[in-house]
C-alpha cells in the first residue's frame, strides 16, 4: 500500500500536541510496559498494522517475552497475565469499542479496584490515544516495519 498522508508533514501542529499528550503518559506514573501492552492490544482491535509492529517492538525492547505477546489477543484465557493487567485490558478493549460496549459499570469496578482515580484517568487517555494514533496511521496509510524502537526508554 503506498502511502497517503504523512500527517507529522502536513500537520505538525497537531503532531506535536500528540506527543506532548505522549510525553505526559510516559512520566504520568503508569507503568511503561503496561501502557506498551494496552496500545499493542487497541492497535490488535484495530487492525493497525502500523501500530501493531511499532508496540510489539517497543515490548520487546522492554524486555516482554513472546508469549505474552503472541497470546495477547487471548489475554482472558492465557495465565500470563497479572490481574492489574487483566483489569487495565478489559478496559482498554471496553473503551475502543465504545460504541459497542458504552463501558459497562462491571468493567470500571473491576478496573477501579486496581487503578486510582488518577491512573484510571491516565489509562483512559492513553487507551483514547492509541486509538487516535491507530486512525491516523490507518487512514494515512503509514507503512509497517519502518518503526526501530528508540535505544533508551
Amino acid at each position: 500500500m503506498e502511502e497517503r498522508i504523512d500527517f507529522a508533514k502536513v500537520s505538525p501542529g497537531a503532531v506535536h500536541h500528540l506527543l506532548g499528550v505522549e510525553k505526559y503518559l510516559h512520566d504520568c506514573g503508569l507503568e511503561q510496559q503496561l501502557l506498551d501492552l494496552i496500545r499493542l492490544r487497541s492497535s490488535q482491535i484495530n487492525g493497525c498494522a502500523y501500530c501493531l509492529d511499532m508496540h510489539w517492538k517497543d515490548l520487546r525492547a522492554e524486555g516482554e517475552n513472546e508469549q505474552r505477546l503472541y497470546s495477547l489477543d487471548a489475554w482472558e484465557e492465557a495465565p500470563y497475565y497479572s490481574e492489574r493487567e487483566r483489569a487495565a485490558l478489559a478496559w482498554t478493549e471496553a473503551v475502543t469499542r465504545v460504541s459497542e460496549t458504552h463501558v459497562p459499570d462491571e468493567v470500571y469496578g473491576e478496573v477501579r479496584k486496581r487503578f486510582s482515580v488518577k491512573e484510571l484517568a491516565d489509562l483512559t487517555v492513553a487507551v483514547a490515544t492509541i486509538n487516535l494514533w491507530n486512525r491516523l496511521a490507518i487512514a494515512g496509510r503509514a507503512t509497517p516495519g519502518t518503526y526501530q524502537p528508540p535505544q533508551q526508554r
